[in-house]
């Protein structure tokens, strides 16, 4: 029994492995170490954090054990320096320089020359630098009365419709007290009536209609002031006579014998005076 029981403890520690539990030698894949490396330097800049904060903490009225290390000269003494503490050494963080970006030039419209600033640019939104800019004919400014009875434009077309057209504010030349004046880029206002009328065509025919339409009323308001001329004309030669109006009857007329009745006529106004004698 004692023989075969050894036997059989003989035989259970060389059984096999379990086929089941095999041991680990493939690698591991790619996304879990790339994981565990992003655990790795998370817990070393909290550990950075960490000592950055307890640095200055230090100094700020808190008392810290001094740690000093012994050194043996070999002459017969020692040397005793201080051994900072590794929770109050600082780190320094070495910040990788910010990226060199090109700045955002415009491209000029007349001479293709790169610029970063001009006025055109910021005031009216116009790629146009300050070398070329044209002050007198091809970026003149005009006023907006001038844009509305040049172009026939009315406000809606300069606030409202898509985009708004952009305008300086100016002094007013002929009274500074007055309202400050909007002053429009004149390229920006043209395109803005061939918008608006279509064409140029279509823009001149409008012109020309009111044009005549003007022209009417002139006429109109010149003849009514011609006729309240002649008429106040005629009513200074005019002239009332206010004076009291003398009677010159002719003579008696017998109306009615049995009542004694007579009569007069005047001769310049036909009246008529009727009386009785006693």
């Amino acid at each position: 029994m004692d023989s075969l029981e050894s036997n059989g403890a003989v035989g259970s520690c060389s059984d096999p492995p379990d086929p089941l539990i095999k041991p680990r030698t493939e690698p591991l894949p790619p996304a879990v170490l790339a994981r565990i490396e992003r655990n790795r330097q998370r817990a070393l800049l909290l550990r950075q954090a960490r000592l950055a904060r307890a640095a200055p903490s230090a100094g700020d009225g808190a008392t810290t054990a001094k740690v000093m290390k012994t050194i043996d000269s070999g002459a017969g003494f020692f040397i005793e320096e201080e051994e900072e503490d590794s929770e109050r050494r600082t780190l320094k963080v070495v910040h990788k320089p910010a990226p060199v970006m090109e700045p955002d030039y415009l491209m000029c419209e007349e001479c293709s020359r790169p610029f970063m600033d001009s006025y055109l640019s910021n005031s009216f939104d116009l790629s146009v630098c300050d070398q070329c800019r044209d002050n007198e004919v091809k970026h003149r400014l005009i006023s907006r009365t001038e844009a509305k009875q040049l172009f026939l434009l009315k406000d809606c077309d300069l606030d409202l419709r898509e985009p708004p057209l952009r305008f300086v504010l100016k002094k007013n030349p002929h009274n500074p007290r007055w309202g400050d004046m909007k002053l429009y880029l004149k390229t920006q206002v043209v395109k803005r009536s061939l918008e608006v009328w279509g064409s140029e065509e279509a823009l001149e025919e409008a012109r020309e209609s009111r044009e005549e339409s003007r022209e009417v009323q002139k006429q109109k308001r010149f003849n009514k002031k011609v006729k309240e001329l002649r008429r106040a004309v005629r009513s200074s030669m005019y002239r009332k006579d206010t004076s009291a109006h003398q009677h010159d009857y002719g003579p008696e007329e017998l109306v009615d014998e049995e009542e004694d009745q007579y009569r007069k006529v005047c001769k310049t106004c036909g009246h008529q005076l009727t009386y009785e004698k006693m």
